[in-house]
Protein backbone atom coordinates (compact mmCIF):
# COMPACT_ATOMS: atom_id res chain seq x y z
CA UNK A 1 0.00 0.00 0.00
CA UNK A 2 2.85 2.42 0.81
CA UNK A 3 5.81 3.56 -1.27
CA UNK A 4 9.10 1.86 -0.51
CA UNK A 5 10.72 5.27 -0.03
CA UNK A 6 8.77 5.55 3.25
CA UNK A 7 9.98 2.23 4.67
CA UNK A 8 11.67 3.91 7.60
CA UNK A 9 12.17 2.14 10.93
CA UNK A 10 9.22 3.37 13.00
CA UNK A 11 10.15 1.85 16.36
CA UNK A 12 11.26 4.58 18.80
CA UNK A 13 14.95 4.42 19.65
CA UNK A 14 16.03 3.66 23.26
CA UNK A 15 16.80 7.32 24.02
CA UNK A 16 13.36 8.45 22.86
CA UNK A 17 11.73 5.74 24.97
CA UNK A 18 13.76 6.73 28.04
CA UNK A 19 12.84 10.41 27.54
CA UNK A 20 9.14 9.64 27.19
CA UNK A 21 9.24 7.49 30.34
CA UNK A 22 10.99 10.18 32.34
CA UNK A 23 8.47 12.79 31.28
CA UNK A 24 5.55 10.47 32.07
CA UNK A 25 7.00 10.09 35.54
CA UNK A 26 7.15 13.87 35.94
CA UNK A 27 10.92 13.86 36.41
CA UNK A 28 12.98 16.91 35.40
CA UNK A 29 15.23 16.90 32.33
CA UNK A 30 18.35 19.03 31.85
CA UNK A 31 18.14 19.29 28.08
CA UNK A 32 21.60 19.75 26.58
CA UNK A 33 20.24 18.88 23.14
CA UNK A 34 17.97 21.94 22.92
CA UNK A 35 18.70 23.85 19.71
CA UNK A 36 15.44 25.75 19.22
CA UNK A 37 16.48 29.39 19.76
CA UNK A 38 12.91 30.44 20.60
CA UNK A 39 13.14 28.27 23.74
CA UNK A 40 16.56 29.36 24.96
CA UNK A 41 15.88 32.74 26.54
CA UNK A 42 17.25 35.07 23.88
CA UNK A 43 15.76 38.54 23.75
CA UNK A 44 13.66 38.86 20.60
CA UNK A 45 12.37 42.20 19.35
CA UNK A 46 8.72 41.20 19.50
CA UNK A 47 7.42 44.55 18.28
CA UNK A 48 9.71 44.56 15.23
CA UNK A 49 8.83 40.96 14.34
CA UNK A 50 5.09 41.60 14.49
CA UNK A 51 5.40 44.92 12.66
CA UNK A 52 7.29 43.20 9.84
CA UNK A 53 4.28 40.95 9.27
CA UNK A 54 1.84 43.85 8.98
CA UNK A 55 3.01 45.19 5.61
CA UNK A 56 0.31 46.14 3.07
CA UNK A 57 2.36 44.15 0.56
CA UNK A 58 1.19 41.01 2.36
CA UNK A 59 -2.36 41.65 1.07
CA UNK A 60 -1.38 41.45 -2.61
CA UNK A 61 -0.71 38.27 -4.54
CA UNK A 62 1.53 38.67 -7.56
CA UNK A 63 3.23 35.27 -7.90
CA UNK A 64 6.88 35.13 -8.87
CA UNK A 65 8.51 31.72 -9.16
CA UNK A 66 11.77 33.05 -7.73
CA UNK A 67 9.99 34.82 -4.88
CA UNK A 68 9.16 38.43 -4.05
CA UNK A 69 11.76 40.69 -5.67
CA UNK A 70 12.16 42.98 -2.65
CA UNK A 71 12.90 39.96 -0.50
CA UNK A 72 15.50 38.65 -2.96
CA UNK A 73 17.11 42.08 -3.07
CA UNK A 74 17.44 41.95 0.71
CA UNK A 75 19.16 38.55 0.45
CA UNK A 76 21.52 39.94 -2.21
CA UNK A 77 22.31 42.87 0.12
CA UNK A 78 23.09 40.39 2.92
CA UNK A 79 25.75 38.78 0.72
CA UNK A 80 27.01 42.17 -0.51
CA UNK A 81 27.68 43.09 3.11
CA UNK A 82 29.99 40.08 3.23
CA UNK A 83 31.82 41.22 0.10
CA UNK A 84 29.97 38.95 -2.36
CA UNK A 85 28.17 40.13 -5.48
CA UNK A 86 24.98 38.13 -6.06
CA UNK A 87 22.13 39.15 -8.36
CA UNK A 88 18.50 38.78 -7.20
CA UNK A 89 17.99 36.77 -10.41
CA UNK A 90 20.28 34.09 -8.97
CA UNK A 91 18.14 33.73 -5.84
CA UNK A 92 15.13 31.47 -5.26
CA UNK A 93 13.09 31.74 -2.07
CA UNK A 94 11.87 28.52 -0.45
CA UNK A 95 9.97 27.81 2.73
CA UNK A 96 12.84 25.83 4.26
CA UNK A 97 16.27 24.56 3.35
CA UNK A 98 14.66 21.10 3.29
CA UNK A 99 12.49 22.29 0.41
CA UNK A 100 15.56 23.83 -1.20
CA UNK A 101 17.27 20.44 -1.14
CA UNK A 102 14.20 18.93 -2.77
CA UNK A 103 14.37 21.45 -5.60
CA UNK A 104 18.07 20.76 -6.11
CA UNK A 105 17.78 16.97 -5.95
CA UNK A 106 14.88 17.06 -8.41
CA UNK A 107 16.88 19.32 -10.72
CA UNK A 108 20.07 17.25 -10.71
CA UNK A 109 19.28 13.60 -10.09
CA UNK A 110 17.27 10.76 -11.57
CA UNK A 111 16.05 7.90 -9.36
CA UNK A 112 19.03 5.85 -8.22
CA UNK A 113 21.57 8.66 -8.69
CA UNK A 114 23.53 9.72 -5.62
CA UNK A 115 24.87 12.77 -3.82
CA UNK A 116 28.01 12.78 -1.70
CA UNK A 117 27.44 14.00 1.86
CA UNK A 118 29.88 14.53 4.75
CA UNK A 119 30.12 12.12 7.66
CA UNK A 120 29.59 13.02 10.48
CA UNK A 121 26.71 15.33 9.61
CA UNK A 122 23.05 16.10 10.09
CA UNK A 123 20.80 12.98 9.88
CA UNK A 124 18.04 14.74 7.92
CA UNK A 125 19.92 14.22 4.65
CA UNK A 126 19.02 10.52 4.57
CA UNK A 127 15.31 11.35 4.67
CA UNK A 128 15.49 14.20 2.18
CA UNK A 129 17.41 12.11 -0.32
CA UNK A 130 15.18 9.07 0.11
CA UNK A 131 12.01 11.09 -0.42
CA UNK A 132 13.49 12.29 -3.71
CA UNK A 133 14.60 8.80 -4.82
CA UNK A 134 18.25 9.79 -4.48
CA UNK A 135 20.90 7.76 -2.70
CA UNK A 136 23.32 9.11 -0.11
CA UNK A 137 27.00 8.23 -0.40
CA UNK A 138 29.05 9.40 2.60
CA UNK A 139 32.55 10.81 2.43
CA UNK A 140 34.56 11.22 5.62
CA UNK A 141 35.54 14.20 7.70
CA UNK A 142 38.73 13.27 9.54
CA UNK A 143 39.80 14.61 12.91
CA UNK A 144 43.36 15.59 13.76
CA UNK A 145 43.46 18.64 16.03
CA UNK A 146 40.44 19.76 14.03
CA UNK A 147 38.10 18.45 11.36
CA UNK A 148 38.86 18.48 7.65
CA UNK A 149 37.52 16.92 4.45
CA UNK A 150 39.08 13.54 3.68
CA UNK A 151 39.71 14.20 0.00
CA UNK A 152 40.79 10.62 -0.68
CA UNK A 153 37.52 9.35 0.78
CA UNK A 154 35.50 11.76 -1.37
CA UNK A 155 37.34 10.77 -4.55
CA UNK A 156 37.01 7.06 -3.79
CA UNK A 157 33.27 7.27 -3.12
CA UNK A 158 32.39 9.17 -6.30
CA UNK A 159 30.68 6.97 -8.89
CA UNK A 160 29.22 7.23 -12.37
CA UNK A 161 25.86 7.99 -10.73
CA UNK A 162 27.12 10.82 -8.52
CA UNK A 163 25.48 14.15 -9.29
CA UNK A 164 26.59 16.53 -6.52
CA UNK A 165 28.91 17.04 -3.57
CA UNK A 166 27.29 18.50 -0.47
CA UNK A 167 29.22 20.52 2.11
CA UNK A 168 27.91 22.04 5.34
CA UNK A 169 29.66 25.29 6.26
CA UNK A 170 30.14 25.03 9.20
CA UNK A 171 29.29 21.39 9.60
CA UNK A 172 26.64 20.23 12.05
CA UNK A 173 27.75 18.92 14.55
CA UNK A 174 31.54 19.20 14.06
CA UNK A 175 31.58 22.98 13.68
CA UNK A 176 34.19 22.77 10.90
CA UNK A 177 34.24 25.30 8.06
CA UNK A 178 35.38 24.63 4.50
CA UNK A 179 38.85 26.05 3.90
CA UNK A 180 40.07 27.72 0.71
CA UNK A 181 42.36 24.78 -0.08
CA UNK A 182 39.43 22.39 0.33
CA UNK A 183 37.25 24.51 -1.94
CA UNK A 184 39.94 24.38 -4.62
CA UNK A 185 39.89 20.58 -4.41
CA UNK A 186 36.08 20.45 -4.45
CA UNK A 187 35.78 22.78 -7.43
CA UNK A 188 38.38 20.78 -9.34
CA UNK A 189 36.72 17.45 -8.53
CA UNK A 190 33.29 18.77 -9.51
CA UNK A 191 34.57 20.28 -12.74
CA UNK A 192 36.44 17.10 -13.69
CA UNK A 193 33.50 14.77 -12.97
CA UNK A 194 30.60 16.98 -13.99
CA UNK A 195 29.22 17.37 -10.46
CA UNK A 196 27.39 20.26 -8.83
CA UNK A 197 28.49 21.72 -5.50
CA UNK A 198 25.79 22.20 -2.85
CA UNK A 199 26.73 24.30 0.20
CA UNK A 200 24.55 24.48 3.29
CA UNK A 201 25.49 27.71 5.08
CA UNK A 202 22.74 28.08 7.65
CA UNK A 203 25.29 28.43 10.50
CA UNK A 204 27.82 30.48 8.53
CA UNK A 205 27.35 33.64 10.61
CA UNK A 206 28.30 31.83 13.82
CA UNK A 207 32.10 31.58 13.69
CA UNK A 208 33.81 31.59 17.09
CA UNK A 209 36.92 33.36 15.75
CA UNK A 210 38.12 34.80 12.42
CA UNK A 211 40.22 32.66 10.08
CA UNK A 212 41.66 33.94 6.79
CA UNK A 213 41.93 30.36 5.47
CA UNK A 214 38.17 29.91 5.74
CA UNK A 215 35.76 30.27 2.81
CA UNK A 216 33.55 33.32 3.38
CA UNK A 217 30.66 31.84 1.42
CA UNK A 218 30.15 29.55 -1.56
CA UNK A 219 27.62 31.97 -3.06
CA UNK A 220 30.22 33.51 -5.39
CA UNK A 221 31.73 30.20 -6.56
CA UNK A 222 31.34 30.33 -10.34
CA UNK A 223 33.84 27.69 -11.56
CA UNK A 224 31.20 24.96 -11.26
CA UNK A 225 27.43 24.85 -10.87
CA UNK A 226 26.96 25.81 -7.22
CA UNK A 227 23.91 26.01 -4.97
CA UNK A 228 24.23 27.88 -1.66
CA UNK A 229 21.49 27.46 0.95
CA UNK A 230 20.59 29.53 3.99
CA UNK A 231 17.59 31.15 5.67
CA UNK A 232 16.01 33.01 8.56
CA UNK A 233 15.86 29.96 10.82
CA UNK A 234 19.49 30.32 11.92
CA UNK A 235 20.55 33.73 10.56
CA UNK A 236 17.86 35.60 12.52
CA UNK A 237 16.96 32.75 14.93
CA UNK A 238 13.44 32.66 13.48
CA UNK A 239 12.68 29.00 12.65
CA UNK A 240 8.95 29.65 12.96
CA UNK A 241 8.99 32.04 9.97
CA UNK A 242 9.82 29.27 7.48
CA UNK A 243 11.75 31.23 4.90
CA UNK A 244 14.98 30.15 3.23
CA UNK A 245 16.72 30.56 -0.10
CA UNK A 246 19.01 29.13 -2.75
CA UNK A 247 21.72 31.17 -4.45
CA UNK A 248 22.69 29.62 -7.79
CA UNK A 249 26.03 30.30 -9.45
CA UNK A 250 28.24 28.73 -12.07
CA UNK A 251 29.62 29.07 -15.59
CA UNK A 252 27.22 31.31 -17.60
CA UNK A 253 25.79 28.74 -20.00
CA UNK A 254 25.06 26.02 -17.43
CA UNK A 255 23.93 28.63 -14.91
CA UNK A 256 21.23 29.90 -17.27
CA UNK A 257 20.05 26.36 -17.98
CA UNK A 258 19.83 25.63 -14.26
CA UNK A 259 17.95 28.87 -13.55
CA UNK A 260 15.35 28.15 -16.24
CA UNK A 261 14.71 24.64 -14.93
CA UNK A 262 14.61 25.74 -11.31
CA UNK A 263 12.13 28.43 -12.27
CA UNK A 264 9.71 25.76 -13.50
CA UNK A 265 10.20 23.65 -10.37
CA UNK A 266 9.60 26.64 -8.10
CA UNK A 267 6.63 27.81 -10.18
CA UNK A 268 5.04 24.40 -9.77
CA UNK A 269 4.94 24.83 -5.98
CA UNK A 270 4.84 28.61 -5.31
CA UNK A 271 5.17 27.61 -1.68
CA UNK A 272 6.50 30.77 -0.06
CA UNK A 273 3.94 32.79 1.88
CA UNK A 274 3.67 36.38 0.64
CA UNK A 275 3.36 37.89 4.17
CA UNK A 276 6.59 36.21 5.28
CA UNK A 277 8.40 37.07 2.03
CA UNK A 278 7.32 40.71 2.40
CA UNK A 279 8.63 40.64 5.97
CA UNK A 280 12.03 39.21 5.00
CA UNK A 281 13.95 42.53 4.73
CA UNK A 282 13.19 43.71 8.30
CA UNK A 283 13.39 40.15 9.69
CA UNK A 284 16.82 39.72 8.14
CA UNK A 285 17.90 42.96 9.79
CA UNK A 286 17.03 41.49 13.20
CA UNK A 287 20.13 39.29 12.91
CA UNK A 288 22.13 42.27 14.15
CA UNK A 289 20.59 42.03 17.61
CA UNK A 290 20.15 38.26 18.00
CA UNK A 291 23.41 36.93 16.56
CA UNK A 292 25.61 38.61 19.21
CA UNK A 293 23.42 37.03 21.91
CA UNK A 294 23.76 33.56 20.42
CA UNK A 295 27.51 33.88 19.86
CA UNK A 296 28.01 35.09 23.43
CA UNK A 297 25.98 32.12 24.71
CA UNK A 298 27.81 29.58 22.54
CA UNK A 299 31.27 30.89 23.39
CA UNK A 300 30.38 31.09 27.08
CA UNK A 301 29.09 27.53 27.16
CA UNK A 302 32.23 26.34 25.38
CA UNK A 303 34.32 27.99 28.11
CA UNK A 304 32.19 26.34 30.79
CA UNK A 305 32.56 22.99 29.09
CA UNK A 306 36.35 23.31 28.79
CA UNK A 307 36.66 24.36 32.43
CA UNK A 308 34.68 21.37 33.66
CA UNK A 309 36.52 18.90 31.42
CA UNK A 310 39.98 20.08 32.39
CA UNK A 311 42.60 18.22 34.36
CA UNK A 312 42.37 14.43 34.42
CA UNK A 313 38.86 14.15 33.01
CA UNK A 314 38.28 11.12 30.75
CA UNK A 315 36.22 13.39 28.49
CA UNK A 316 37.63 15.47 25.65
CA UNK A 317 35.95 18.32 23.79
CA UNK A 318 36.77 18.17 20.09
CA UNK A 319 37.80 21.36 18.32
CA UNK A 320 34.91 23.39 16.90
CA UNK A 321 35.16 26.54 14.81
CA UNK A 322 31.54 27.64 14.88
CA UNK A 323 27.87 26.72 14.87
CA UNK A 324 25.60 25.75 17.74
CA UNK A 325 27.03 22.38 18.79
CA UNK A 326 29.97 20.70 20.50
CA UNK A 327 31.19 17.12 20.17
CA UNK A 328 32.58 15.42 23.28
CA UNK A 329 34.70 12.29 23.15
CA UNK A 330 33.90 9.81 25.94
CA UNK A 331 35.42 6.43 26.85
CA UNK A 332 34.19 3.79 24.41
CA UNK A 333 33.66 1.19 27.11
CA UNK A 334 30.01 1.17 26.05
CA UNK A 335 28.11 2.48 23.04
CA UNK A 336 27.40 6.19 22.81
CA UNK A 337 23.68 5.37 22.86
CA UNK A 338 24.13 3.46 26.14
CA UNK A 339 25.98 6.46 27.56
CA UNK A 340 23.17 8.81 26.48
CA UNK A 341 20.40 6.57 27.89
CA UNK A 342 22.27 6.08 31.20
CA UNK A 343 22.85 9.82 31.54
CA UNK A 344 19.16 10.50 31.05
CA UNK A 345 17.91 7.75 33.33
CA UNK A 346 20.46 8.26 36.13
CA UNK A 347 21.26 11.95 36.00
CA UNK A 348 18.34 13.48 34.08
CA UNK A 349 20.70 14.91 31.42
CA UNK A 350 19.65 14.72 27.77
CA UNK A 351 22.39 14.65 25.11
CA UNK A 352 22.53 13.14 21.65
CA UNK A 353 24.62 10.03 20.96
CA UNK A 354 27.17 10.52 18.21
CA UNK A 355 25.68 7.79 16.04
CA UNK A 356 22.69 10.08 15.39
CA UNK A 357 25.18 12.06 13.26
CA UNK A 358 27.19 9.08 11.99
CA UNK A 359 30.23 9.90 14.09
CA UNK A 360 33.05 7.41 13.41
CA UNK A 361 32.77 4.53 15.87
CA UNK A 362 31.57 4.71 19.45
CA UNK A 363 32.29 7.18 22.20
CA UNK A 364 30.87 10.50 20.97
CA UNK A 365 28.21 12.71 22.54
CA UNK A 366 26.78 15.83 20.86
CA UNK A 367 25.71 18.84 22.93
CA UNK A 368 23.88 22.00 21.99
CA UNK A 369 25.57 25.25 23.00
CA UNK A 370 22.27 27.16 23.21
CA UNK A 371 20.87 26.17 26.65
CA UNK A 372 20.84 28.81 29.38
CA UNK A 373 24.16 28.91 31.27
CA UNK A 374 22.83 27.53 34.55
CA UNK A 375 21.18 24.59 32.77
CA UNK A 376 24.29 23.93 30.69
CA UNK A 377 26.64 24.12 33.69
CA UNK A 378 24.57 21.80 35.84
CA UNK A 379 24.08 19.37 32.98
CA UNK A 380 27.82 19.23 32.18
CA UNK A 381 28.66 18.80 35.86
CA UNK A 382 26.36 15.79 36.11
CA UNK A 383 27.56 14.39 32.79
CA UNK A 384 31.23 14.61 33.77
CA UNK A 385 30.61 13.17 37.22
CA UNK A 386 28.63 10.20 35.87
CA UNK A 387 31.08 9.31 33.13
CA UNK A 388 34.10 9.60 35.45
CA UNK A 389 32.33 7.22 37.83
CA UNK A 390 31.44 4.71 35.13
CA UNK A 391 34.51 4.89 32.87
Amino acid sequence: MFASRTNWPLTPNPLSLALAERRRAGLPVLDLSESNPTRCGFQANRRAILAALSSDEALRYEPDSRGLLRAREAVAAYYAERGLQVSPEQIFLTTTTSEAYTYIFRLLANPGDNVLTPQPSYPLFDYLAGLNDVEIVAYSLRYQDGWSIDTESLSARTTQRSRAVLVVHPNNPTGSFVRQSELEFLAGACRERGLALVADEVFADYAFAPDEQRVTSHADVAEVLTFTLSGLSKISALPQMKLAWIVVNGPPEILQRALRRLEIIADTYLSVSVPVAAALPPLLELRRSVQPQILERARGNLRRLDKMLGGNSPLTRLTSEGGWYAVVRVPSVRSDEDWAVELLEREGVLVHPGHFYDCPGEGYLVLSLLPRPHIFSEGISRLARWIEKRA
